[in-house]
């Protein structure tokens, strides 16, 4: 629902600033979704003088123009075919927001000829769709004022979030009457309801028919002939009304319709009655009838839906759109006014099966003030006839005007109790004066009758509401809850729920969960450590059973060997569980541990089959790291951390900074694996989930997706290093550079051998920038690589191969 302050004011009689109506309107219940400074968005383009309209000396279509600015005269070049001598324009100059792209006017020449600014269009100040010429100012309008405050597209629109509960407020008058109920003013009164007399029966009538169950098409149905009209253009009130609404004017007729829908919340439909075959008649269509509609498109209708016909076929679909063979034109000089009341659900129902989003039924489906059929007429006969002239007839009726006069109690002391607020009987009854209802009882209790806009008023609780949303909700008191409360608790901790995750994902990747005992064989366990006393047990179930397992890895290791004695030699398995390292509180720790065996596919004609290594296990770690919340491009590989019960150099430790360590991976050491019976090779993990960081974004949603529209670029580089210089030094000094350009490291290349001097090695490696403003230059890359090629030579001592 949008509509702007001078609108507003047309119903509200108010001194109150924008901000403060604004906060308002969302202290009773119509939040406030935005406020728009038309003004800002123009506030560059002034009001300018044609003093001469020459033409251009290398087109025909071009006029070459000198325009005073107020300050100076300039030369414009432009191509509109009204621009001529004498005329006011709204003028650019360089440096000028142009609002319908939002680019920057900069100087330049147009066939040679230098143009110092830009005259505008309607368009290209989104003040409407007219680009057939550019904007003629009235001839009083000041040179080097705003073009803002001289066409009144200055004044800021406001947009609420309408909840469906409020039809009143579809309109305009709605939104006004619950400000001044708050106390922001005085609600107007409006003359345009007032009766006119018809001069004159109308020559069509109306009748309404029913279906098989006897249900009427519409409850009532209002009709009024006006003739000998002239339709034209809108005024420019009503063009500026509707257009700072986004809606596009089409003639005066037609716009009148929909000022008085948003301005009142009153739906009409205006017919030329010269197209018309007979009296109007409300009723239900049949099954395959079609109408070609106000929105260009042909729509089938069903025996359930409500059309508006003559005697020869359907005009309109109730309370959803007009047709379009009846519609309005230039020529039209008769007109049917009509102003009808349909059912809510029957008008959601048709919309939603038809898929025709409409203002009309917008507010139908929420229900019209009955009561508007009455003075919706009154409103669009006096419009019609100011603006486009015309005699009117009486009013035809058919059906009967609903009156529901809906009457509920309303306990004072219910307020308090429902709404946690003290008011009192005089205030109360004031609030609901001031919003409509009829009020009447004594102290402790009174009665209140719902006007016919509120049909959402159905009970003594919305009577509490209504008291409290002008009271204002803010004034509700902040109360601590007691201790002993029936408020849920989480079941899990947070760090419990990062054990569940750790088990989904190794479980995604592919890999068995087991669940092995505690303790172990003291023989096995000390191979991973030297035992402490506390480890052993007092009573242990079994011999092989006898101390409590310093390290998860332990059993898996032992399941592998089970495993291969049955002939099952690929195998991949994880354990999320305790290592202990003593007797005392404290002297354990949950670790993810895994491990694979074997080949990572089964046997295939493609010839895919490998068997696994160090980097399956490293993936695994890495991926795990990722879920938990730590970017495994900020952990650091220490190719000397791991400890005794790993292959050396065949595995490392994850570590973030010289203490942080995060867990191991790699391949487990051949003494270890051959006293637990295991043969081949086995790739191993363990990752310590406590000494992984929580992540600091709270919440458990996904990250906006940012991703880029430009082209990435790959530059390869080779550098002649020491052996005994780690891949990785290359790796962290590449992306250190420009980590939001950089997004990629890759190693791709390892040489040694023939043409490499002995003790040298040669990597080769890519980068991959990513750019996300702007695709990247030449120079740029350039720039970028030269510092790639810097960071890798002073942090391992290389050399770039030529």
């Amino acid at each position: 629902m949008k509509f702007t302050l001078d609108w507003l004011k047309q119903h509200l009689d108010t001194d109150a600033s924008i901000d403060v109506i604004a906060e308002k309107l969302t202290d009773v219940g119509l939040e406030i979704e935005a406020v728009t400074d038309r003004g800002a968005a123009l506030k560059d383009i002034r009001v300018a003088h044609i003093i001469e309209a020459g033409q251009h000396p290398d087109a025909d279509r071009l006029k070459l123009c000198k325009v005073d600015t107020g300050d100076k005269v300039i030369q414009v070049v432009c191509g509109a075919p009204n621009a001529r001598t004498g005329i006011k324009v709204a003028l650019a100059q360089p440096g000028a927001i142009i609002p319908i792209d939002g680019s920057k006017l900069k100087p330049g020449k147009i066939r040679g000829v230098e143009s110092q600014g830009m005259m505008c269009s309607t368009r290209e100040l989104c003040l409407g769709e007219d680009h057939d010429g550019i904007i003629e100012l009235p001839e009083n309008a000041e040179i080097g004022a705003q073009v803002a405050s001289v066409l009144g597209a200055d004044d800021p629109i406001l947009e609420i979030g309408l909840t469906p509960n409020r039809p009143d407020c579809t309109g305009v008058r709605g939104v006004a009457r619950d400000l001044a109920a708050a106390g922001l003013g005085t609600l107007k009164a409006d003359p345009r309801q007032e009766a006119v007399v018809g001069a004159f029966d109308s020559p069509i009538g109306v009748t309404i028919s029913t279906d098989i169950t006897q249900n009427a098409a519409a409850p009532v149905f209002y009709g009024r002939y006006i003739r000998g009209v002239k339709n034209g253009e809108s005024p420019d009130w009503l063009k500026a009304r509707l257009e700072s609404i986004g809606l596009r004017p089409i003639s005066a007729l037609v716009d009148i319709t929909n000022l008085v829908t948003h301005d009142l919340g009153r739906p009409l439909h205006v017919f030329d009655a010269d197209k018309l075959a007979g009296d109007i008649n409300v009723r239900y269509a049949t099954n395959g009838e079609k109408i070609a509609a106000l929105d260009n498109k042909e729509y089938a209708l069903s025996d359930t839906m409500v059309v508006i016909a003559d005697q020869a076929k359907a005009l309109g679909i109730g309370g959803i759109i007009g047709g379009e063979e009846t519609g309005c034109l230039a020529e039209t000089t008769n007109v049917f006014v009509e102003c009808a009341l349909f059912d809510p659900i029957s008008v959601a129902k048709t919309g939603r099966k038809l898929q025709i989003n409409s203002d009309a039924r917008y507010r139908f489906e929420r229900g019209v003030d009955p009561q508007s059929v009455i003075w919706g007429m009154e409103v669009a006969t006096h419009l019609i006839t100011e603006i486009c002239g015309g005699e009117v007839s009486h009013v035809v009726k058919a059906g009967e005007v609903p009156n529901p006069r809906n009457s509920f109690d309303l306990r004072i002391d219910r307020i308090l109790e429902l709404g946690g607020v003290a008011v009192d009987a005089d205030r109360a009854i004031e609030i609901l004066k001031s919003l409509g209802f009829e009020v009447s009882g004594s102290a402790s209790v009174i009665t209140a009758i719902a006007p016919t806009w509120r049909p959402d008023v159905v009970g003594e609780a919305d009577l509490v509401e209504e008291v409290l949303r002008i009271v204002g909700y803010d004034k509700i008191p902040t109360v601590p809850l007691e201790r002993e409360t029936s408020l849920p608790v989480p079941a899990l901790t947070p760090f419990q729920k990062r054990v569940g995750l750790t088990r989904r994902v190794l479980a995604a990747r592919g890999m068995y969960e087991t669940v092995t005992w505690a303790f172990t064989d003291s023989r096995w366990a000390k191979l991973f450590t030297d035992l402490k006393l506390g480890l052993f047990l007092a009573n242990p179930i079994s011999s092989d059973l006898d101390v409590m397992r310093p390290n998860a890895l332990i059993n898996l290791i032992a399941a592998v060997g089970r495993n291969q004695s049955r002939g099952f030699a690929d195998l991949s398995l994880f354990e999320v569980g305790p290592e202990f390292f003593g007797d005392q509180p404290g002297d354990q720790r949950l670790v993810a541990a895994g491990l694979r065996a074997g080949a990572t596919t089964p046997r295939s004609w493609t010839g895919s089959r490998r068997d696994v290594d160090l980097f399956d296990a490293k993936a695994d770690a890495e991926a795990l790291l990722e879920a938990l919340g730590t970017a495994a491009a900020n952990v650091q590989v220490n190719v000397d951390g791991a400890p005794q019960w790993y292959h050396p150099g065949r595995s490392a430790a994850l570590q973030l900074g010289p203490k942080n360590v995060l867990g191991y991976f790699g391949e487990l050491h051949p003494k270890v694996l051959k006293a637990l019976g295991v043969k081949g090779r086995v790739m191993a993990f363990e990752l310590f989930i406590k000494n992984v960081p929580s992540p600091k974004k709270k919440g458990t949603g996904r990250p906006a997706l940012n991703a880029s529209s430009f082209q990435s670029v790959e530059r390869d580089f080779a550098f002649l290093l020491d052996v005994d210089v780690k891949s990785d030094a290359i790796v962290k000094a590449a992306r250190s550079v420009d980590r939001n350009l950089i997004t990629d490291v890759t190693i791709f290349d390892l040489y040694a051998g023939k043409g490499i001097e002995d003790g040298k090695k040669s990597i080769a490696f890519s980068i991959t920038l990513q750019p996300t403003k702007a695709t990247l230059t030449e120079e740029e890359i350039d720039a970028v690589s030269k510092k790639v090629v810097a960071a890798v030579e002073k942090a391992t001592g290389g050399a770039l191969r030529a």
